[in-house]
């Protein structure tokens, strides 16, 4: 094997973003082969295994994400479901009414099993992989996979405060970062979904944390944020 430090450097000294945004070179001492592309399972370094006791269903990650909006579990995502699922975790009615309604107008022709537009505006779960948009982090690949690579990333580039967390200032540095040029849309929906978590994920001091984010690929955020929404209700009633 080759140990020329040239062949495997991660900085470029003619390129000063390469030093600005590091990445981790100590992945797999906790995740077995972190470049390789997860279908059912959202692994980081302290969740090599992906999320505990979270089921699949035999959907892909990107699928997982969406499948918490589908309220009767028949693989499409219609407006009012999406609005339910919004409230459940914690929206008002009026962001649950606009981002429900942008959601289904975004991805729902992307996802038809055909050519004719829906008035309805469903979301086909089993395509929702044809609507991955440029200007992500890239934790998701082309088929709705999840690439653990990418998401530490996110957290080595730009979390400057605390490792395993990002601050408001630094999710937008990093949508600012995954910026592709000429994609308008992809800026756009970029920073709608990242500001949209912040809001009902952050923590008591303003942070999004590494956890959240990860829950947030593999849908058990939602869950786990619905839970805690019905739990406080059952206390204040």
């Amino acid at each position: 094997m080759n140990n020329d430090p040239v062949a495997l450097a991660t900085v470029a000294p003619m390129a000063p973003i390469t030093s600005q945004r590091p990445i981790r070179t100590d992945l797999e001492s906790s995740i077995p082969k972190p470049y390789m592309a997860r279908a059912m399972a959202a692994p980081d370094m302290e969740h090599p295994d992906g999320t505990p006791d979270h089921q699949p269903q035999g959907l892909s990650v990107l699928q997982q994400h969406v499948a918490f909006f589908d309220q009767d579990n028949d693989g499409i995502v219609y407006p009012w479901e999406t609005y339910t699922g919004l409230r459940a975790i914690g929206f008002n009615v009026l962001l649950s009414l606009i981002l429900g309604l942008g959601f289904n107008l975004t991805f729902s022709y992307p996802t038809l099993p055909g050519y004719i537009p829906s008035l309805l505006l469903p979301v086909y779960i089993e395509n929702i992989h044809k609507g991955k948009h440029p200007s992500d982090s890239g934790t998701y690949d082309t088929e709705g996979r999840y690439m653990p690579v990418n998401f530490e990333s996110m957290f080595s580039k730009y979390a400057k405060t605390s490792q395993d967390k990002l601050t408001l200032r630094e999710l937008w540095n990093m949508t600012e970062g995954n910026r592709v040029a000429f994609d308008l849309l992809g800026w756009i929906i970029n920073k709608l979904e990242w500001g949209a978590v912040y809001i009902i994920a952050k923590d008591e001091e303003g942070y999004l944390s590494k956890e959240a984010m990860r829950g947030l690929f593999d849908g058990s955020l939602f869950d786990n944020l619905a839970k805690k929404n019905v739990s406080m209700e059952k206390k204040m009633s």
